[in-house]
């Protein structure tokens, strides 16, 4: 019946069924035009009805028969499984029983084996007695006829023989007959001949390159005394035309790349062979080149004898890191140490004495090449400490030290020399590091420092300093140079390459001792010593007062503030306000070329409240017209931009205050009290108020008198 429902098709779903099986029905729906017959449609329903019952039927005939035959098999498979496990029982039985007779068979084999082993073993012996005997017979008789002997292939069993009578004839009594009859076989003799050979086999062999041979005749000398004998000959011949290069190091480390992958072919015990062959290429090789590489230079030219020093050092260490990869025995870092320290021993012992001889002298002989080419003299200069220092800075006496020099514009400060100075010492500290002893090397690293300190602060940052100190001019000097300013910004320059070398080569040798503290605290007094000689080229600042004193005394003339014809004045500003601003501008940009961070405000604030001295006191030496305090005016306007360049808030202030005293040379008289009671002015002292109202022309008229009054 088409459109019915059965395993394996898709879901029966009924109300798709009937809406199928009512349109396939002629009137059961529209199709066609055709009209809707209910009558036929129910007689349809009817007739599938009763075919799916009749289909309902026939199927729950077929389950029921399979349910039955699934049953049956149900059991059958239940009785199979049943007759399975008692086989399987009486399998594991007869598996029991069989496992007992075989441990009990076994049991007897063992016993019987034991038994067996009692009765040969004895017999093996006297076997072996009586072969010793006759081969000892052979020796009494002073006739070896046995193939062991005569046969040169046999060499291997015929030491085995040797070794044994040889030790049987050294445990009797010489005063015994027994003993007298065995000396021949006590005696060196015949065992030392038999040795001979088989080293001279094993010398064959490697030169053959036979290392199986190698390998048997090695196995057999090692019951021999002359064992090491025969490690000694295969170390020698396997050096032989190693080192035919220049460079010893590596070619120590390919032989023993070389001979570690042999040994073990060869050798027992390879580790012991290749730590012998180790040890004789250092005690013999190495310490031999070492020697004619060092003692050549060691009296006559100490800066190759050190850099060679640290060159054979540094070498000698890395073929023994190499080395640290094969197998020597237990404690093979120790071993190597020991060999390393054994050839540098006699030089380490006084590498810091001759590191620091060397670095004085070199250091010395840098600054002297250096003066030398300037056609300079150096002077001695003061050796007072920082208290010194401080007390000359507070009399502010005799600053310069001795009588002023003119330094024609030379700083004495180089670049070259400094990096020179550096360079030796960043060498040294690293020479330091890796030659040191690890108890030595913070105390050897300080002695390092002193010497840069000695050499690059004192002898070249210091003298130069003490120099530039020595060169300021007077206040009252003319055209002066001011060329101490120059020195401090190479001195500041040089200073962070010191400081940069301190932190990046001192620092990690002291860092975890106590010299730390030490050297922090020298490098401390450095810097409080530079900043004190620093402060004292404060005089600097007086030849710049100096300097605008004598432009504004060539430049400033009476009549540029009252002028005599007041309605014909063309310029802004005066021509002494101009050069004043320029010079001050030049300085300032050379002081913050020359300082860095904090010292370049302290600087420039005391030179802006020294240049607002001068302007003032400058200002009230003449008197003023209107025309002339407008001009004024305008001057402190450009000296208030010039200050502005100074970037220092208290400086600036200053001049704001004199520009607001200038207005009182030109307000009118009626407005004197408003403009002095102003925001700016209301603070300061009403003397000052009053002197610059004197400095008007008109100041004697009853009427501003009466005002300001």
């Amino acid at each position: 019946v088409k459109g019915f429902f059965f395993c394996g098709q898709e879901p029966f779903v009924a109300d798709e069924y009937i809406e199928r099986l009512a349109w396939r029905t002629p009137g059961g729906g529209s199709r066609g035009g055709e009209a809707f017959d209910p009558k036929r449609l129910l007689e349809e329903f009817v007739n599938h009805i009763q075919e799916l019952q009749v289909m309902d039927e026939r199927i729950q005939r077929k389950v029921e028969k399979l349910e039955q035959q699934c049953q049956k098999e149900a059991k059958e498979f239940a009785k199979k499984v049943q007759e399975l496990q008692k086989s399987n029982q009486v399998a594991f039985q007869h598996f029991q029983e069989l496992d007992e007779h075989i441990s009990y068979v076994a049991t007897k084999v063992c016993h019987l084996g034991d038994q067996l082993e009692g009765v040969n073993t004895p017999r093996q012996r006297a076997v072996e007695a009586q072969k010793l005997m006759k081969y000892f017979n052979e020796f009494l008789d002073g006739e070896l006829k046995s193939d062991v002997f005569t046969n040169s292939e046999k060499i291997k069993e015929a030491a085995d023989i040797i070794q044994k009578l040889h030790l049987i004839a050294q445990e009797l009594p010489f005063d015994s007959l027994m003993g007298f009859c065995c000396y021949p076989l006590s005696s060196p003799g015949k065992y030392h001949d038999l040795e001979c050979q088989l080293i001279q086999e094993f010398t064959s062999a490697q030169r053959r390159g036979e290392i199986s041979r190698m390998r048997e005749v090695a196995a057999v000398l090692l019951h021999f005394k002359g064992y090491s004998h025969c490690v000694d000959v295969y170390i020698k011949q396997c050096q032989e035309g190693a080192f035919l290069r220049n460079d010893v190091f590596e070619d120590a480390a390919i032989l023993c790349q070389r001979v570690n992958k042999q040994v073990g072919e060869i050798f027992s015990n390879p580790e012991t062979v290749l730590a012998k062959l180790i040890q004789n290429i250092f005690e013999v090789k190495l310490q031999s080149y070492v020697k004619d590489q060092l003692e050549e230079h060691r009296k006559s030219d100490a800066e190759q004898y050190l850099k060679n020093l640290y060159d054979l050092y540094t070498r000698t260490t890395n073929l023994s890191s190499k080395l640290m990869e094969f197998n020597l025995g237990t404690d093979k870092q120790t071993f190597l140490s020991k060999l390393i320290k054994a050839i540098f021993i006699s030089y380490l012992e006084n590498y810091i004495e001759v590191e620091i001889g060397y670095l004085k002298s070199r250091s010395a002989m840098i600054l002297q090449r250096y003066y030398d080419s300037k056609n300079h003299q150096k002077r001695s200069i003061g050796t007072g400490g920082i208290q010194d220092l401080k007390e000359r800075l507070r009399q502010r006496t005799n600053l310069p030290l001795g009588p002023s020099i003119d330094t024609h514009g030379e700083t004495f400060l180089s670049q070259e020399v400094v990096v020179n100075l550096l360079q030796e010492t960043k060498q040294a500290f690293e020479r330091c590091h890796r030659l040191s002893d690890p108890s030595d090397l913070p105390k050897n690293a300080f002695r390092i420092f002193s010497m840069l300190v000695e050499f690059l602060c004192t002898e070249h940052i210091d003298y130069a300093l003490e120099t530039g100190l020595a060169g300021i001019p007077s206040s009252d000097s003319k055209n002066a140079n001011l060329y101490f300013l120059d020195v401090v910004h190479q001195a500041n320059t040089i200073f962070h390459l010191f400081d940069k070398q301190f932190n990046d080569h001192l620092m990690p040798l002291i860092s975890s001792s106590p010299k730390l503290s030490e050297c922090l605290q020298k490098k401390k007094d450095i810097i409080e010593q530079m900043e004190v000689k620093l402060d004292m080229g404060i005089d600097t600042l007086n030849c710049m007062i100096g300097q605008m004193k004598h432009i504004l005394a060539a430049e400033q003339k009476k009549t540029d503030f009252k002028p005599e014809d007041e309605n014909n004045v063309l310029i802004q500003y005066t021509n002494a306000c101009v050069k004043v601003c320029g010079y001050v501008r030049k300085q300032v940009e050379k002081i913050r070329n020359s300082m860095d961070g904090k010292n370049v405000d302290t600087v420039l604030m005391e030179l802006g409240v020294r240049f607002h001295r001068l302007i003032y006191e400058h200002l009230q030496q003449y008197s003023y017209s209107c025309m002339g305090g407008m001009l004024a005016i305008c001057d402190v306007a450009e000296y208030r931009k010039c200050a502005k360049d100074f970037k220092i808030a208290l400086v600036l202030q200053l001049f704001d205050t004199l520009h607001a005293l200038c207005n009182l040379l030109v307000v009118a008289p009626d407005n004197l009290k408003q403009v002095c009671s102003g925001e700016q002015l209301a603070n300061l002292d009403k003397n000052i108020l009053h002197s610059f109202v004197q400095l008007r022309v008109d100041y004697r008229s009853a009427r501003l008198a009466r005002h300001f009054s």
